[in-house]
């Protein structure tokens, strides 16, 4: 997949410089194949110990360097990016089983996540505040909050890891990154030489590949000042708590199970292209999935058909090997669980219109009709390629069924009429709504994040930014010391 001239990163952590991994070294294994890829390097507590001293001792020096030398830093990063799209998405399609469009797509947004933290250096860095003491200068700035832990997983691995580390580069901190073993080359690794050569001072990035152990041990340490943290909700609850505990910042963008809204004015044909998109786009393995469609009465059975009929026009495969629209699941223990929903489903009443059926890791795009409130696949996270049909009466239903669910992160509704879609959104507990769209959306200048047990109300891009990797510091000054009583 590369020349052996570019695999440093063979069986290596990335940890001021490259170098072995306490751990070891585990195999990169294609999902679809099985076939060994190459090895990582894999971290310990004790890589994470040092990688933490190094990091907390660089950052003082990189949050001190010009502002616009970081920013060219990151452009040249954005740039090699871009150069070695090819190889980047090559590993994205055989270790993560992603599409070459999706990994494309993914490899433009990250580029576009770069230069976007490129210009944050130079944006204002704090307010200028009234003061009611004649004289006193009152500024309220932004300071790096240190060293900041990052933990991406291994869906969208590579926009997924940038869009914090980015960031939080370019405001000053030093980052950790632990990625998921199973996207540790194309989601850490390649992005470490990316950095490295494009000039970032050894010892600011860090790239420690591991298992819980090895998160909980970057979670924990005292010198670590915050945690960007994506993935499920179970593990995202353990973090805050710990982070709670030691007032550590914490930034959660966890779970969800998204609604589509299909009122009854809604244009059928595009509701369906929308829901089969949001269910099934890489595999249903994103945390924005259509995880529940729901259809107004008058139009469920035409909504169902002509879903079930895209879903069945699908071709599953091995993108590395033909055209697919739907490459491998990423495991075994991944299939087996949404296996698990779809048939719980299917004996607890639901109809199986499409789908339902797996070889290996490949699962069919699925379509299910009938499916009520009290099961699986209406209550659960599916993260797969299924699509649970609910039926309402009216628009307080629809409403009533979307905020059901504990999560909320993202939400779609699709009607004929931009007013009434307005007026709903504003009633659906998501940190995003779409109207005639559907829930898998993501631009990087946008504040992007989840409620409830979607998130802690930690939001990514644009402005955002500032906020969640740095700290607010309340600066005074008087030109002559001030004369108290005593």
């Amino acid at each position: 997949m590369t020349n052996s001239n570019a695999r440093a990163w063979e069986g290596k952590l990335f940890s001021n410089g490259w170098v072995g991994g306490t751990g070891g070294i585990v195999d990169v294994v294609e999902p679809a194949t099985g076939e060994s890829l190459a090895t990582i390097g894999v971290g310990l507590p004790e890589d994470i110990d040092r990688a933490a001293g190094v990091a907390s001792l660089a950052q003082p020096a990189w949050a001190a360097t010009a502002f616009d030398k970081r920013a060219a830093i990151l452009r040249e990063a954005a740039r090699l990016l871009k150069a070695r799209a090819d190889d980047i998405n090559a590993w994205n399609v055989r270790e993560c089983g992603s599409t070459p469009v999706k990994a494309e797509w993914e490899l433009h947004a990250t580029y576009e996540q770069l230069l976007m933290a490129a210009a944050m250096p130079m944006q204002p860095e704090g307010a200028l505040y009234a003061s009611a003491m004649p004289g006193r200068l009152n500024l309220c700035r932004h300071v790096p909050v240190g060293v900041v832990g990052v933990i991406a997983p291994w869906n969208f691995p590579i926009l997924l890891a940038m869009r914090s580390i980015a960031p939080a580069l370019a405001v000053g901190n030093a980052v950790i990154l632990k990625p998921d073993q199973q996207s540790a080359v194309a989601g850490g690794l390649l992005l470490a030489q990316v950095l490295e050569e494009a000039g970032l001072p050894a010892g600011v990035f860090h790239v420690i590949p591991g298992g819980p152990a090895t998160g909980d041990a970057l979670v924990r340490h005292p010198k670590v000042g915050m945690i960007s943290f994506t993935g499920s909700t179970a593990v995202g609850r353990a973090i805050g708590e710990i982070c709670g505990r030691m007032l550590k910042k914490v930034a959660l963008e966890l779970g969800g199970n998204n609604a589509i809204i299909v009122l009854d004015d809604a244009d059928v044909d595009a509701a369906t292209s929308s829901g089969a998109w949001g269910s099934f786009l890489h595999q249903g393995q994103i945390c924005m999935q259509t995880g529940r469609h729901l259809v107004h009465r008058s139009i469920a059975d035409h909504y169902a058909s002509r879903l079930a009929e895209r879903a069945r026009n699908l071709t599953v495969g091995n993108p590395h090997q033909q055209a697919v629209h739907l490459g491998p699941l990423i495991n075994q223990r991944q299939r087996d669980r949404i296996d698990g929903i779809v048939k719980q489903s299917v004996a607890c009443g639901a109809r199986l219109l499409a789908g339902g059926a797996y070889q290996h890791l490949f699962y069919e795009p699925t379509v299910l009709a009938g499916v009520t409130p009290d099961m699986p696949a209406f209550t659960d996270e599916i993260f797969g390629p299924v699509a649970p049909i609910t039926v309402f009466e009216d628009d307080e239903e629809a409403v009533a069924l979307a905020n059901a669910s504990e999560y909320g992160l993202a939400a779609a509704i699709h009607t004929k009429s931009l007013s009434r879609g307005l007026e709903l959104s504003s009633r659906i507990r998501t940190g995003m709504v779409h109207v005639n769209d559907q829930t898998v959306n993501n631009e990087f200048h946008v504040p992007f994040g989840g409620m409830g047990a979607s998130g802690n109300g930690g939001r990514f891009g644009g402005p955002a930014n500032f906020h969640e990797f740095t700290q607010t510091q309340w600066v005074s000054a008087l030109d002559r010391p001030i004369s108290y009583p005593f």
